[in-house]
Formats: C-alpha cells, structure tokens, sequence
C-alpha cells in the first residue's frame, strides 16, 4: 500500500513538473513570436522611411541647347531675350551660372555629356575624322560613310550614360543632335538618328550633297535633327509610351543653331524690346527653342511625371552672331577658348528632392554623368577616369560645395589621325576662382598665351599675361594645367 501511495505520489510529482515545463515552452514561444513580429515589424517600417527619404530610380531628361552662349537666358540677366519656360524652370532648379563645357564645339562637348570623359580621354576631340571635312566631300557616298564609321569606335568602346542605364531597366531615347551614327552605337535603346541620309535633302536634316552629286549623311544627326524644328511627336509619343518605366531622353534639337529660319511668331515676341538687328534672328531661334523646351515639360506634366523625372540643362557650346551683320559665327564664341565659347549655365530639376538654389562655384558638364549616375544608385558605375564631381549632395542640401578649378582644350574642327587628341590641340585652359589662364598647344594654328581678370573684366579684353603683378596667379594656375595635361605647352 506505501508502495502504490509513492507511485502515486511520483506521478502527480512528474505530471506537475510536465506541465510546468510545457507551460513555460509555451509562453517562451509565444515570447520569441512576439519579438520575430516587432523585428519584422521595425525592418518594415525602416524600409518605408528609407523609401520615402530616397525616391525610386528617376527617369532622366537630359535638355541640351545647340549653339547658345551662357549670357543669352533671361535668368542669367539677360532681359532682351525671350525664355521664359527656361526662366520658369530655372526658378525651380539648382542653378549653376559658372558652367562650363571643355571645348566650345559640338560633337566633343556631346560625347562628353554621354561619357563623363573630356575629350583628350574619349578620343572624340573634332567634329569631322580624318582627313578632314573638305577632301571628305570629294568622296562617293559610299566612301564618306565608310570614312566617318572609321571613329564610331570611339563611343562603342566606353562606358555611356544610356548603357549605363539600360543595364538597370531604363529605356532610353535619342532624339535631335547625335554625332555618332547610328543611335545604338552610344547605347541607346530608341532613336532618330541612323548615320543615313533623312528623307529630306536639305541642312537642317543634316543631310548634304558631295560633290559628284550624291546624298550624304553630313554625320550631326541626319533624321534626328526635325526635332523641335518641325516636330516633337517623336519625343511624346516616348515618352507617353514609357510614362509607367524609368526612361532617359536625350533632347538635343538643333536649336538655336543657324540657319535662322524661326517662323514669324518668334520675331514678334521682340516686337516690343530693343534688340540689335543682328541678334535678332538669333534671338528668335532662341525663343523658338524655349517654346519646344515648354512642350516637353507640358508633356511631362501631362502624365504626371515630374516629381519622378530629374531634368538636367546645359548648352553643348556657347554662340553669338557677328556684330557686322554678317552670317557669320563671333570668332570669340564658338570654337574659340573666350567665355561666350565655353560657358554655360547649368540647371539640376527634381522636385522634391533638388532644392531651388544658386550655386556661384565652377562646375563642368563632366560633372553631369557622377551626379546622374547617383541619382539612379549606380555611383559604384564611376570610374577613375571620370573626373568630375557628383553634385547631387550639395543640390539635395547634404553638403557644401566645395571650390574646384575648371579645364579644357580647344581643337580644330578637322582631326589629322585618330587617337592623338593632344598633338591637335591648339591651346588648354584653365579657370580658378576670377582667374582664367590660356596656354598654347602643340597643334596648329596655336592659341597665344593670355590672362584674364574675369571679374573686372568678364569680356576679356585686357590680357595680363605679362603683368607682373599677376605673376602669382600664371604661376599657380600654370602648375594646375601641368598636373591636368601632362602632354605639355608649346613654348
């Protein structure tokens, strides 16, 4: 009977021990429960403030303008011209009026802003390969197209902007200037221009007749240059098409490039304003390139697109019409190393995200390609070779903007070979705070030495090259150029 009693006894003593165990199992499980719920609970609450303080990829809608000097918008204190999309956009814009290009010529300033190289890198210094526009013309057509395919390597064999892009989902669009053949060849997905004569014989379709009497591409973007001209279908339907995927447009009309043939309805805005008759066709191509710069936001609005679009402006090269009348280019604009050559303004626009400001410090379009790359998350895509600055910190508020020097190199038009940009060059260039040095290159027709005070003296017409009192600054910014072009000066 004790026997039985402690057995009993045993076995209530272990079924209380059981239960307790189990009890205490239990609500340990429903303890980790809780705290695998607060965890999975915190990591999304985080991942909706990480999305809410960094937005999803932004499409990219990259505005350029043909031939326009940085003093002729009406946000730059300009209040002769009409630019008042421009102006509007502007306001609303990180605002850079110390920009600047490396060369003041088309084709090597647009393969810049496609690669975030400068010329001497990506090997695509001129216009025309060789052996030059002229001889060129005397070629059958077949033999032209040959001759210009010859340098088409040079933007297949880097890095662009729009592969960049495609490799993380963007589509991409070329519409306007394009230097480089065919479209795919700089990695994009869509486009106007095919490096073939357009359907339309004539200079604004950039297609022109050699001298037997054939049609040529002349190579500055064929089809792709009735953009903003004659239409900007091309433009929306892409964009209406591709409003629900990140996309990147590459507008680049032929505007305000000459020839001046701006309808009546653009000279009648100076219809009121006291614009020098020379400026005045000029004048209203700008406006007229305005007008297509308001459709497109038009558009981007339409589909509700512009708190997810980050919108980048920059002229390619700056531009101004001869004082005497004459249809000729200022020969202190374009192709030149002066300011109405190679400066730009710069605009930065995301709504939301870029803060409306005005940045007085030198920046460069070979910043464009660091800054943009950021903005899509794909800063690691930079490589060693692109030298410029990501500014979508300093735009967005997260840090200043420090000083840094600008530089450049002036080539001809025409190259003599390929794949020796330093032996073309007629001088570089360099701009450090109010100063701006030009030394000779070793290529022909040399630029002469000179000094500018750009301050007190923002035209430069007075050299101090040979003051002494500014020895100080040639020598310092004489040492900036050595360390940027180690091909060295002509003495």
């Amino acid at each position: 009977m004790e026997n039985s009693n402690t057995i009993q006894l045993l076995a209530k003593t272990y079924s209380d021990n059981l239960q307790t165990l189990l009890n205490q199992m239990f609500y340990q499980l429903i303890l980790q429960t809780m705290f695998l719920f607060a965890v999975i609970a915190l990591q999304l609450n985080t991942s909706q403030l990480l999305s809410a303080e960094q937005p999803s990829r932004p499409n990219i809608v990259m505005i350029l303008a043909d031939d326009q000097s940085y003093r002729d918008f009406g946000f730059m204190g300009n209040t002769l011209v009409h630019t008042p999309h421009l102006d509007q956009l502007a306001a609303k814009s990180a605002r850079f009026p110390n920009g600047y290009v490396p060369m003041s010529v088309c084709r090597p300033s647009l393969a810049t802003l496609l690669t975030g190289l400068d010329p001497h890198q990506h090997g695509i210094h001129f216009n025309h390969p060789p052996p030059g526009l002229n001889p060129m013309r005397e070629m059958t057509a077949e033999e032209y197209r040959a001759t210009r395919a010859k340098a088409e390597h040079l933007i297949r064999d880097v890095p662009t902007l729009p592969r960049l892009l495609t490799d993380i989902g963007y589509v991409s669009f070329q519409a306007g200037k394009h230097w480089e053949g065919d479209f795919q060849n700089a990695g994009f997905t869509h486009g106007m221009t095919t490096g073939l004569p357009a359907d339309i014989s004539d200079a604004i379709h950039g297609t022109r007749e050699q001298k037997n009497g054939e049609w040529v591409a002349h190579g500055n973007g064929d089809a792709g240059l009735v953009i903003g001209r004659t239409t900007m279908q091309p433009v929306t339907d892409f964009i209406a098409k591709n409003a629900e995927s990140p996309f990147f447009l590459w507008y680049a009309p032929f505007l305000p490039h000459t020839p001046f043939d701006a309808p009546q309805e653009f000279n009648d805005c100076y219809a009121d304003r006291d614009v020098p008759d020379y400026l005045l066709p000029y004048y209203a191509e700008i406006a007229r390139f305005d007008d297509t710069v308001g459709q497109l936001l038009n558009c981007l609005d339409q589909h509700n697109l512009r708190e997810q679009t980050m919108i980048v402006f920059v002229s390619d090269n700056g531009f101004r019409p001869d004082a005497s009348g004459k249809p000729k280019q200022d020969s202190r604009s374009k192709l030149s190393s002066d300011e109405d050559g190679l400066r730009t303004p710069i605009l930065l626009n995301w709504p939301g995200v870029i803060l409306p400001a005005e940045f007085s410090q030198l920046v460069q379009s070979i910043d464009m390609i660091p800054t943009i790359l950021d903005s899509v998350g794909l800063s690691e895509k930079v490589t060693s070779q692109m030298q410029g600055r990501n500014l979508l910190p300093a735009v967005t508020g997260n840090a200043e903007l420090p000083d840094r020097p600008a530089f450049g190199a002036i080539y001809p038009n025409d190259a003599d070979v390929l794949g020796k940009p330093e032996l073309h060059a007629r001088g570089v260039w360099v701009r450090a705070g109010n100063y701006k040095l030009i030394l000779p290159g070793n290529g022909k027709q040399r630029l002469s030495p000179a000094l500018y005070d750009l301050q007190s003296d923002p035209e430069e017409n007075q050299n101090l090259i040979h003051n002494p009192d500014y020895l100080p600054q040639k020598t310092q910014l004489t040492q900036l150029l050595k360390e940027w072009w180690p091909a060295g000066f002509h003495h």
